[in-house]
């Protein structure tokens, strides 16, 4: 041991089990394609690091196996995210600026077929300091030193540097995968393509979805405040009595009004994560999207058919303003989602980073950044609601004034989801807490839109839908209902809604309500046919047909209040990729034709010709004293209990195993086939 350090080549045990577990590591990133196999690979590489630093100092010895093995792990992400990667492999440097086919930036998108060595490169700049420390060390292990205690001194120096080179990677490395899901591209072009164009007297679309307001957080159900331009809708409209978001979290509600089906069919079972701009201090974000929501998906699939996308290709402008939370990069961005303009944020306004773009054809730029948001040192996004509506206002305008085609402007309001703001103008005004004086502000300015509308002259030409992704947080009335968000319980799924449509050729009358229940996948297929959007030659209400589409449309309870959620179409209360709860509406002559029910009496039978009933497996006790209690085989009337107080299995107990056994056959299905794909189209294809 002359030199002070032993390159060890010899075949023993510890250091051929440590390379076996570098290869084995390095074959399971092509064998699953998944970004969390990626960070066992480099919590891998990190492991070695610090047992060639002990090595060093403690037995002056490299191990020739060990430097295999790190090697190969090393080599696996790389070819992995240059083959599969989903943008230019600069990994928590990606700006997220490109779009997923750009044509003006193709050399910093990477995300194409064609800029594999764009990738290449990208991620053999991430690793450089790493391969740097091992070749060093490699070298140093090799060569002999004249003056002794040089090779160790250097050794472990380098060792050490490796050490910190491999845990900088971690902190940058490209966690940006392609989804390793069935794709649809083709069904996608095949339908969007056979779109007709829209009539020129086809209405225009105004969607307001709000972010966490309760169902008793308007005038119109109950509120302690006024909401006066938000019931205008309901007033001079339909106001529904049971309207249900269909997820009770933000990102999968919006999955669910965008495509018509349920959120587990494209992985978006959870809240979504910024990607980008996140190396500080961290980086921690990067990776909950890929393992949350499983498949490295990291927001709403391209190859969903949106409404947007419906509309877009049937004529109408299309713009969205506020809050996206559906995807920050490439495929996921609103503008390649069916969307020609999008102004606001991608992600939500409790998240890092967080700003307001201007986006077209997949590009943005930050145009209140970070910086704007804060005042005397202190969170300030008191501006947001005025940035939107100006935004808005000024976009409708324009094509109202300069454009013969309708519109279709989605408003995501970012309130009030917390923290809540309000402007200086509304900041106090209400006397009942920031919260209400952030919706009075929503509320004001939707009287400035409508108004807005009313001197463009499209006020009545034009369909406004009100309502909300889910239940309240932390502040926001429920009424009666039990839980909030987060829950599959009543408060955490029912949402306000409205419908208003002064020119809808006598579809219902101004000031209805609608007591069937209705939830927000069925929007997709409900706008199409209050629409008139026509396909393939002229065929109505026309549907995506290489896919399920699990909403229904609402327009038999548009215009004559009749229940379209039976047994056969049931409302599904979903979570974590869970199904919690199901519901549906039967006749009570039903019920009452089952022997064992032929005597009932009780009111809820003889005073209605319809009820609902709600079923669970099994939820979680929403009273926290009680966290670790669960409801089992929980079955409620909806129709006398909107409460969920009582459970009727015992009283019912042939609904509660019809119910369970449904739950058992909807979840098979799911789970059977994912992303709901038609294989005969595909067969035929």
């Amino acid at each position: 041991m002359k030199n002070g350090i032993t390159f060890d080549s010899s075949k023993k045990a510890f250091p051929l089990i440590v390379m076996s577990v570098g290869i084995i590591t390095a074959i399971a990133m092509f064998m699953f394609r998944l970004n969390i196999v990626a960070v066992v690979n480099v919590a891998y590489m990190c492991i070695v690091s610090s047992i060639t630093i002990i090595g060093v100092i403690f037995f002056k010895k490299l191990y020739k196996w060990n430097f295999i093995g790190y090697g190969i792990s090393a080599l696996s992400i790389v070819l992995y995210y240059s083959v599969f990667g989903a943008d230019a492999g600069f990994g928590a440097f990606s700006s997220g600026k490109t779009g997923w086919k750009s044509a003006e930036h193709t050399l910093l998108s990477g995300a194409d077929s064609l800029n594999f060595f764009v990738r290449l490169g990208g991620n053999l700049l991430l690793i450089l300091p790493c391969v740097i420390a091992l070749l060093i060390l490699f070298s140093l292990g090799k060569k002999k030193f004249v003056k002794k205690g040089v090779q160790f001194t250097l050794t472990s120096l380098f060792s050490i540097i490796l050490a910190g080179a491999t845990v900088f990677y971690v902190l940058t490395m490209n966690l940006r995968s392609k989804p390793n899901v069935d794709r649809l591209w083709e069904g996608q072009d095949d339908y969007l393509n056979k779109l007709d164009t829209a009539k020129k007297d086809s209405p225009n679309v105004l969607f307001i979805l709000m972010d966490d307001m309760g169902w008793g957080d308007t005038s119109l159900n109950g509120a302690i405040f006024d909401t006066p331009n938000m019931d205008r809708i309901g007033e001079e409209g339909i106001n529904f009595d049971n309207f249900y978001s269909s997820y009770s979290v933000c990102s999968p509600a919006r999955f669910a009004l965008m495509t018509g089906r349920y959120p587990f069919r494209g992985y978006a079972d959870n809240v979504m994560y910024p990607t980008v701009d996140t190396f500080s201090p961290f980086a921690s974000t990067r990776i909950f999207n890929s393992i949350e929501m499983g498949a490295n998906c990291d927001g709403m699939l391209g190859d969903e058919i949106t409404i947007a996308e419906v509309f877009k290709n049937a004529g109408y402008n299309t713009g969205a303003f506020g809050k996206w939370h559906l995807g920050d990069y490439g495929e996921y961005l609103p503008t390649n989602q069916g969307f020609d303009y999008f102004y606001g944020a991608h992600s939500v306004n409790d998240m890092t980073p967080f700003y307001h773009v201007s986006e077209e054809n997949g590009q943005y730029e930050i145009v209140h950044g970070t910086n704007e948001m804060f005042r005397d040192g202190k969170k300030d996004q008191s501006k947001l609601t005025e940035w939107i509506n100006k935004e808005m206002t000024d976009w409708i305008t324009d094509k109202v004034t300069n454009s013969d085609e309708p519109f279709f402007a989605y408003y995501a309001s970012p309130w009030p989801h917390a923290p809540v703001f309000a402007g200086d103008e509304f900041d106090g005004a209400s006397g009942m807490g920031t919260y209400v004086d952030c919706i009075t502000e929503v509320d004001h300015y939707l009287g400035e839109l409508f108004g807005t509308l009313e001197e463009l002259g499209v006020m009545d030409d034009t369909i406004i839908v009100f309502t909300s992704d889910n239940g309240p947080a932390l502040e926001g009335s429920v009424n009666e209902l039990r839980g909030g968000k987060y829950l599959a319980y009543e408060g955490g799924q029912k949402v306000p809604c409205m419908i208003r449509w002064g020119n809808n050729n006598g579809l219902w009358e101004e000031g209805t309500t609608r007591e069937s229940s209705a939830t927000l996948v069925d929007m997709f297929p409900t706008l199409i046919e209050l629409c008139g959007i026509t396909g393939d030659g002229g065929k109505e209400n026309y549907l995506p047909f290489d896919r399920d589409i699990d909403g229904i449309s609402m327009m038999p309870l548009l215009t004559k209040d009749t229940v379209i959620h039976t047994s056969e179409h049931p409302i599904l209360h979903m979570k974590r990729e869970k199904l919690k709860a199901i519901q549906y509406t039967v006749p009570t002559d039903y019920i009452l034709s089952k022997d064992e029910y032929a005597d009932y009496k009780y009111p809820v039978l003889t005073e209605n010709d319809y009820i609902t009933f709600k079923y669970f497996k099994s939820i979680q006790n929403d009273n926290s004293a009680f966290f670790d209690k669960f409801r089992k085989n929980w079955l409620h009337i909806l129709s006398d209990d909107a409460g969920e107080n009582y459970n009727r299995a015992v009283t019912y107990p042939t609904v509660a195993e019809e119910m369970n056994g449904k739950m058992d056959e909807i979840m098979k299905d799911f789970k059977s086939n994912r992303r709901g794909i038609n294989t005969e189209y595909y067969e035929n294809k």
